[in-house]
Order: C-alpha cells, then structure tokens, then sequence
C-alpha cells in the first residue's frame, strides 16, 4: 500500500490514525502539523477516499455513547460475496466491512442516531440482498487499537 501513497498521504494517514484533534477545526490543525492549507489536506483527503484508500477520516468515540451502533454478521455464498458486500457498502451508515474464514464469512459494522436507525439498516440490508443478517450488539467494551504503521 506505501508504494501507492504519496509521502504527504502517508504521513496524514500514518500519523493521525489516533489521537484526531477534538476541537473546532480538526483539519486546520493537522494542516498546519503536515505543512499544508486546511483546503489542500481537505483534497487530499477527498482524493484518498476517491480512491477507495480510506472509508472516512475522523474521531473514534466509545461505542453507544453518541448514537447507536452494532456489530453483523451474514452467510454469504461465496459467489455473491463482492455482490453483497457492495450492497453492504453501500449503505451510509455501514462505516466498513470484512470477509472472516468462518460459515458466517461477512461482518460487518453499522452505525445510527438510535436503535431503531440501526435495525431499520440491517432490515434493509436483508431485503436487499435477500439473505439474514444476524445482530450482534455489543455486551462488554474492549479497547482494540486498530492503528498500523503505513512505514514498513
């Protein structure tokens, strides 16, 4: 993935997958910290997801504190895996997914202002793709850090 990044893009993506700026201008800051206008790191961003290399940039907050979120899961035949994952994808509060080796083999995370926004996602996601999502919300909170170094 490095050899596909800019040394500017690699920088913004390595060093702020932790620790993003809570304060009224996010990006203006990291701007500033990179060496470039907030409009400039803005494209640059906007370039990045164009280009499928990330989803969203932003703050990570403890799960149900803003909003409500759960984990999925479905049992994809492995024909319509690309198919159903596009559909997956597709929807705005889904904010990303994963193939697993397991018979339930696409997981997924869907994110809402509540509840009821999140199980009317996965009730669509079913009629869309006419296969059964299952629920799993979340009992116990465990910290994971999902940051990896993009310098290798």
């Amino acid at each position: 993935m490095s050899a596909d990044l800019s040394s500017l893009e690699e920088k913004i993506l390595n060093d702020y997958q932790r620790d993003f700026p809570l304060e009224p201008r996010p990006y203006d800051r990291i701007a500033g910290c990179v060496g470039i206008t907030e409009e400039e790191l803005l494209e640059t961003l906007g370039n990045l997801q164009n280009r499928n290399v990330v989803s969203r940039v932003g703050a990570v907050v403890k799960p149900q504190t803003v909003g409500a979120s759960t984990l999925a899961a479905m049992k994809v035949p492995k024909n319509r895996l690309r198919e159903v994952a596009e559909i997956v994808n597709s929807f705005e509060a889904v904010n990303h997914n994963y193939e697993r080796e397991h018979s339930l083999n696409l997981w997924f995370v869907v994110t809402a202002p509540d509840e009821q926004g999140v199980k009317d996602v996965l009730k669509e996601i079913e009629n869309q793709t006419g296969l059964k999502v299952i629920d799993l919300p979340l009992v116990t909170s465990f910290h994971i850090d999902l940051g990896f170094d993009l310098k290798w």
